[in-house]
């Protein structure tokens, strides 16, 4: 890992339980305050807490920050492939990257919250294993929409008919980031076709996925040098981990939930919080994406710069 180079920091704001006026007012100071990125959901019935609780859905957020904020990339963390045909979906991307001047971020995975598919009647497929064979066809075809291939498909899931994505994205390559730490399939779907990769979870977890991940990268030829390597966790920044514990606490107790579910929480001071992300910097992650809840924390979007500098002291 080259340690002279920066951490990238990204910011996830739920889209539950909050408005528009105080989504889009908390990614306008996250980009004035040098965030790399701003990320939501891709989820249409509240996933923490009660799951009637109001949500925004993601594309529509991501569409209305793109003229008013100026540096960030924006994308999905990360969007259902379920719930699009991967054709809208390079649409959709393509249309973000028009809207932000060139910052759109293609996000995807294969979907895991059944409710909302049986809600509004989604297919959901009959497996995991189904629905991440559909999202690696569906990488595949957004890879050849969005780099301005026209083309026919006859796949086992989806059929494509002299089909092109016009106009092109301002990027000359728009980026498609992955979720997931499938071993046997979403994995292998990273490898060969993602520029980008979120996981999730403590340090050896993560540490045996990128042994897997490596594993795949080695079967398909690729370098994954060239692969974004992104890592989430919930993060509020105080003066004391008591401060930022009891702050974090409000922030659940709006949602309807005790914490943010099975995954590293950094709460605490810039140098905890630092000393929290060294070791996934080591194992070469460049990005680190924080978990905000609504309504979302002024301070720790304010504050992330201290983070930065402690890592690249």
């Amino acid at each position: 890992m080259d340690r002279t180079r920066p951490m990238r920091f990204g910011l996830q704001l739920w889209p539950q339980a909050t408005g528009w006026p105080e989504f889009r007012d908390a990614a306008r100071a996250a980009d004035d305050a040098g965030w790399d990125s701003i990320w939501t959901w891709d989820h249409l019935l509240a996933i923490f807490g009660p799951w009637q609780q109001p949500i925004l859905e993601g594309w529509s957020v991501l569409a209305g920050l793109g003229p008013i904020t100026s540096r960030v990339r924006l994308g999905l963390m990360v969007g259902a492939n379920t719930f699009r045909n991967p054709g809208l979906t390079a649409k959709l991307a393509t249309t973000l990257d028009h809207l932000s001047g060139g910052r759109a971020v293609l996000g995807i995975g294969a979907a895991w919250f059944d409710r909302e598919h049986d809600a509004f009647g989604i297919d959901f497929g009959k497996s995991p294993g189904e629905r991440l064979d559909w999202l690696d066809e569906s990488v595949l075809l957004m890879r050849r929409l969005l780099d301005g291939e026209r083309f026919d498909h006859d796949g086992p899931r989806y059929t494509f008919h002299d089909a092109i994505c016009e106009p092109r994205p301002i990027q000359p390559h728009l980026p498609i980031l992955i979720g997931g730490s499938g071993r046997r399939k979403t994995l292998r779907t990273v490898a060969e076709r993602a520029d980008g990769w979120n996981t999730s979870g403590t340090v050896e977890e993560v540490r045996e996925s990128l042994e897997v991940l490596a594993q795949h990268a080695e079967a398909v030829g690729r370098d994954l040098a060239t692969l974004e390597k992104t890592i989430s966790f919930p993060i509020i920044l105080r003066d004391s981990a008591a401060a930022a514990t009891a702050r974090m606490d409000e922030l659940m107790a709006h949602n309807g939930v005790q914490d943010m579910g099975d995954v590293p929480h950094l709460l605490g001071t810039p140098d905890e919080v630092a000393d929290g992300i060294r070791p996934y910097r080591d194992l070469g992650f460049e990005t680190v994406i924080v978990r905000m809840a609504a309504p979302y924390d002024d301070e720790t979007i304010a504050r992330i710069g201290e983070v930065a500098e402690r890592l690249a002291g």
